[in-house]
């Protein structure tokens, strides 16, 4: 039993430890980003990198999202007589819960294992001790261009799936089962509410862009220099990001539309 708890107490310290270690090292980051103001190169190639390349899995899973759920809000509305409202459900999701949550994992399946892919292998070369080396500072020069640039990508990619999502619903809904065209949009108009929905959801994708790209640069820079570590911190990567897009996809949603 004594074991038992010996062990539970290292891994929780050892959480606590590394939590720590990932917070002073986002400090470090934030420290170097007004500095990096000045070379917005450095930001635009780390957004083509983080943002543009992720952009077709971004579109095609808006699509097949939208048109499943006008498919399935079509099974159940219709034994009420309410499939007009198909609208109202599709888009109300993707904005609230569906865009940025969905945006959010395949950000950190696409971009964020990447991310760490990317740094864990100049670590491992020596490419970063080699810039301390030439007076250059690894986390203004690597790490802040990636984290700025993965926190403005984000919400930008969430927009993109949730009007290709409303898109995709309108497919079906219109050409599929035949709701009448203006039925669709106005009730989407009618019911949707700029702050109340569509800023609600950018928030939700900002704190999930910020959240992913520092668990992944973060794990990169940490990972141990070996093919297998660099595995290791990948799949870290993968699992502690869309963890946290879950969990604080909850607290935000208590947040913005509950009483917490």
């Amino acid at each position: 039993m004594l074991d038992r708890l010996q062990v539970l107490g290292q891994r929780v310290i050892s959480v606590f430890s590394r939590l720590g270690q990932a917070t002073l090292f986002l400090y470090q980051i934030i420290l170097t980003i007004p500095g990096l103001l000045s070379r917005p190169s450095l930001i635009i190639k780390q957004l083509y990198s983080t943002g543009v390349q992720t952009l077709l899995i971004i579109v095609v899973a808006g699509c097949f999202v939208g048109m499943v759920l006008a498919l399935q809000a079509y099974y159940v509305l219709v034994d009420f007589g309410a499939e007009d409202s198909i609208s109202q459900m599709v888009v109300l999701t993707l904005m609230r819960e569906l865009g940025p949550v969905m945006t959010g994992l395949l950000f950190a399946g696409r971009a964020g294992s990447a991310l760490t892919a990317e740094i864990g292998l100049m670590k491992s070369t020596e490419q970063l001790s080699g810039m301390e080396m030439m007076a250059v500072d690894p986390m203004q020069r690597v790490m802040a261009p990636r984290v700025l640039a993965g926190f403005l990508a984000m919400p930008m990619l969430t927009a993109v799936f949730m009007a290709v999502g409303v898109l995709g619903g309108y497919l079906v809904a219109v050409h599929g089962v035949g709701i009448f065209e203006g039925v669709y949009w106005s009730l989407a108009q009618l019911k949707v509410d700029f702050y109340t929905d569509l800023m609600n959801g950018m928030v939700k994708s900002l704190v999930f862009g910020f959240v992913i790209v520092w668990i992944a640069v973060f794990e990169g820079y940490d990972s141990v220099p070996t093919s297998e570590g660099l595995g290791q911190a990948t799949t870290r990567t993968v699992v502690h990001g869309s963890l946290a897009v879950l969990g604080l996809d909850f607290l935000l949603t208590a947040i913005m539309f509950g009483d917490i």
